[in-house]
């Protein structure tokens, strides 16, 4: 039983409503009613309930009436008719008019409970629904897991959000950084203001100036309107710095001027803009390690790190799998309008036992390939044993394969490169770092290996 819920009941037949009101007072239930459909309207629109228990038949206005304006008011609201025997037709129209199933009289009244009790999770099933919609349609952010780990972000995450401090935020690709920076903005007393995003990794150098400061009418020879820099956008609000370490050091010092002036100069202008922002940032490099290298500046780091916030990796929480993968396959499930999938413990425990390099949005990826591809709404262990690692069962599948050495080498080598522009977000830079090679070297590899980021394919 779900304690507490409210039920209001509209009947003419007093008799049967106190009988009602009796029986599900005594399961714990918050009842109301009625005695017609006109004072039945009003008790909905004060009382609110869960769950709405409707004759059929009353004299001025009968149930079908007050059903269709119930519906009006809250489509959401799970309302079962009481039919007479003799109008079982007319109660499954009601169906048809948004009723969520109807009883019979004289009652069964464990029949009435169960009844009550699957409406009751039906709503419960909406709102979550609702709220899943929600969260893809807006972007907003939810840090998904209950471990320790976790537990202790949300709780810095929590801090900061009443300060107006600049934040710092580190950790690997795929962890959320983004989502922390989108929560500390959503707790904020800048809540209503702008969130602009500047991801500094996949803007071009040499127009990353004219997304921050924006410029005039006619300063670009092909686009001659008036551009609004992202600072400008965020003003009131916050500004993430995605990446920062990937900004040249010309516009890191032209970022400080901003920090320490609070103005920013549109190109082309000469006139100084007063801005307001709060800047949060966040990397996945070794910003005092760039800074020895002469890559990063020093004054900048300061400004920028009054808070750190380090979001930890997902093998380093790894009790949270479970409920990132419960909160994945609602929400690609309802994306995709699918019959919401399940994972059976076997399934979950070989998940929680991979490396998963890619953290969070490799596994989120991996969810969505198992549940597209799955042709059964129980997504067992053998389902995902292939597709868990997927580049270890990639290669033991050329290894298996029937194919020449060379075959072997471009394959390997393309399933290899693949998966490393993928750890990096696909940033050739920094991949080409990492593998420590030249990033033209890395460009003509991905020509001759025919390899290209999936997201440029959408």
């Amino acid at each position: 039983m779900i304690s507490g819920s409210k039920i209001l009941i509209i009947e003419d037949d007093k008799p049967i409503v106190d009988t009602l009101k009796m029986i599900l007072d005594t399961e714990g239930y918050k009842t109301e009613y009625s005695l017609n459909g006109a004072d039945g309207l009003k008790a909905f629109t004060d009382f609110r309930p869960d769950v709405v228990l409707l004759d059929i038949r009353m004299p001025k206005m009968d149930g079908i009436e007050v059903l269709q304006e119930i519906k009006k008011v809250d489509k959401e609201v799970q309302v079962i008719m009481i039919s007479g025997h003799g109008n079982i037709e007319t109660a499954v129209q009601t169906i048809k008019l948004g009723a969520y199933d109807y009883i019979s009289k004289p009652f069964d009244f464990e029949r009435l409970k169960v009844t009550l009790e699957n409406a009751l999770r039906y709503r419960l099933l909406l709102k979550e629904n609702i709220r899943i919609r929600s969260i893809i349609q807006t972007g907003d952010a939810e840090l998904i897991g209950s471990s320790p780990e976790i537990n202790k972000l949300k709780d810095v995450i929590n801090k900061v959000s009443g300060t107006s401090s600049r934040v710092l935020i580190t950790g690997e690709n795929g962890t959320g950084k983004k989502i922390v920076a989108r929560l500390i903005h959503n707790l904020s007393e800048r809540s209503d203001q702008p969130f602009v995003h500047v991801n500094c990794a996949t803007i071009p150098s040499d127009t990353i100036e004219i997304e921050l400061f924006g410029c005039v009418e006619k300063y670009l020879p092909f686009s001659p309107n008036k551009r609004t820099g992202k600072i400008e956008q965020a003003d009131g609000g916050t500004l993430f710095l995605d990446e920062v370490s990937d900004l040249s050091l010309e516009s890191q010092s032209k970022i400080l001027t901003v920090l320490s002036e609070n103005k920013i100069e549109p190109l082309g202008s000469g006139k100084e803009v007063p801005v307001n922002i709060r800047v949060i940032s966040s990397t996945n490099r070794n910003l005092l390690k760039l800074i020895e290298e002469g890559k990063f500046r020093e004054d900048l780091y300061h400004r920028l790190n009054v808070i750190s916030i380090e979001v930890p990796p997902l093998r380093a929480r790894r009790d949270d799998i479970p409920e990132l993968i419960n909160y994945f396959s609602k929400e690609i499930s309802i994306k995709n309008n699918i019959p919401i999938k399940t994972f059976t413990p076997r399934a979950i425990e070989y998940l929680k036992s991979l490396k998963w390099p890619g953290n969070v949005r490799e596994l989120k990826n991996a969810i969505e390939r198992f549940i597209i591809l799955s042709d059964s709404d129980v997504i067992d262990r053998e389902d995902v044993s292939s597709g868990g690692d997927t580049y270890q069962s990639e290669i033991e599948k050329l290894i298996n394969s029937n194919i020449t050495l060379r075959d072997f080498q471009d394959l390997s080598e393309k399933i290899f490169l693949e998966k490393k522009l993928n750890e990096n977000s696909w940033n050739v830079s920094k991949t080409a770092e990492a593998l420590d090679m030249q990033r033209s070297h890395l460009y003509t590899k991905m020509k001759q290996l025919h390899i290209e980021n999936p997201d440029r394919k959408k």
